[in-house]
């Protein structure tokens, strides 16, 4: 399984020194060989998958001097800024313990709805029977991080989830949860209520029935 781009064990990694090397300025496979003290194949090999993960993109050619072609450059691009950035989850987890010391419980789900809102836009509604629009709901629970599956009820289906995309700020504020309660139901235009559990480790439930 690869690492994911922002843990340590990815940045100790070959392919992620020769990532931080991109990232410091765009450069030619032998600019980084010569650098990291590897061989033009082995570089190229790590590009092509840095590549072929969005995280590295060509950024022209430069010519050497030589007879020959022009050498490629290459630059990290900006999903890898992204992915590589450890800020995110500790500002997310500030950012909503200040909101919970300054807004009621009711205000806050207020907020938590209107953010879910604001994840939907621009998705596409899905439509079909109440199934498909379900299936819906839960591929795209699994686009966000998740590992959910759908389970027939009486009245409708049970999104199921193995465990939490927002599992560390759940962990933290349980009405997190609204917000994704929210953003199922722009995206599926069905009933959608959270039973979510929280102990010992945030899981997906989310039931989904006829009507808004």
């Amino acid at each position: 399984m690869a690492a994911n781009p922002g843990s340590r064990r990815f940045s100790e990694s070959t392919r992620g020194r020769v990532l931080e090397r991109v990232r410091r300025a765009t450069c030619t496979v032998e600019e980084i060989a010569g650098d990291l003290s590897l061989t033009d194949n082995a570089v190229r090999a790590h590009l092509a998958t840095l590549e072929r993960d969005g995280l590295v993109r060509g950024a022209g050619t430069r010519r050497t001097g030589g007879a020959g072609k022009p050498a490629v450059l290459y630059e990290s691009s900006v999903e890898a800024e992204s992915a590589l950035s450890r800020a995110y989850l500790p500002l997310l987890r500030a950012v909503l313990g200040a909101l919970a010391t300054r807004l009621t419980p009711a205000r806050l789900r207020t907020v938590f709805r209107d953010s879910g809102r604001r994840m939907a836009a621009g998705r596409p509604a899905a439509s079909g029977t109440l199934r498909e629009r379900a299936d819906s709901a839960a591929t795209l629970l699994n686009e966000l991080g998740g590992s959910a599956t759908v389970e027939r009820m009486p009245g409708g289906y049970r999104i199921v989830g193995c465990g939490c995309p927002a599992a560390a700020a759940v962990a933290d504020q349980p009405d997190v949860c609204v917000a994704v309660e929210a953003m199922l139901r722009e995206v599926t235009g069905a009933a959608v209520h959270r039973r979510c559990e929280h102990d010992p480790r945030p899981q997906c439930r989310f039931e989904v029935t006829a009507g808004r």
